[in-house]
């Protein structure tokens, strides 16, 4: 039987519709999620609502390390505690996340916003490269650790990024291939995550 043909309320096919666009939510999912949301009462939904509305009100990018955050510095670039001289560069704020769990790295980040991928449109001046270049020439900055991940345009963003950081005497490390060639940090396991940085080892 053909979903599309069964009359169903306007508002329900616009929330599918739009639930639709998220990542890895398919038509059924997204049919799924609607009508569990239609069964929960007003107040549950309405909080809903308001989370998603908080996060595009409130939350920004920290202006330092481009982390998410709800001030002009997130905690991470706050905090007395960190080793400032250490900087661990990532493709996504989800990344930082994978890394935090470990609760080994105490240096700071640098999130990119993604990875160059010119058939996809996103070339180097796209992400948050020349920021960095900035601060490792600014601040007393004696390791970058690449933690893009381990695919083609995760090596190909590393490489670029080296290239612009070896001239200015700051040592450049890679996360060690404990992690699955082609994986994402995201899904890395704490074991794995703690493993790979570890293990990382110099360009050059």
């Amino acid at each position: 039987m053909d979903l599309s043909t069964v009359p169903v309320a306007e508002p329900v096919n616009r929330l599918i519709a739009e639930l639709e666009k998220l990542p890895g939510v398919g038509p059924k999912t997204a049919q799924r999620l609607t009508y569990y949301i239609l069964r929960q009462p007003e107040s549950e939904v309405r909080s809903l609502a308001q989370a998603l509305l908080d996060v595009k009100t409130r939350v920004r990018f920290c202006t330092e390390c481009f982390n998410i955050s709800e001030d002009d510095l997130c905690p991470i670039c706050r905090s007395p505690d960190r080793d400032r001289s250490v900087i661990c560069v990532m493709e996504e704020p989800l990344h930082v996340l994978a890394l935090e769990r470990t609760g080994r790295y105490r240096g700071l980040y640098h999130v990119l916003h993604g990875v160059i991928s010119p058939l996809n449109g996103i070339l180097p001046e796209n992400l948050r490269i020349n920021e960095l270049v900035e601060r490792v020439k600014r601040d007393a900055v004696r390791e970058v650790i690449l933690a893009t991940n381990p695919n083609l345009e995760g090596d190909t963003t590393a490489s670029y990024i080296f290239k612009l950081l070896a001239p200015l005497g700051v040592k450049v490390s890679r996360l060690a291939r404990g992690l699955p060639s082609g994986g994402e940090l995201d899904y890395a396991d704490e074991r794995t995550m703690v493993e790979a940085l570890d293990g990382r080892r110099p360009l050059n």
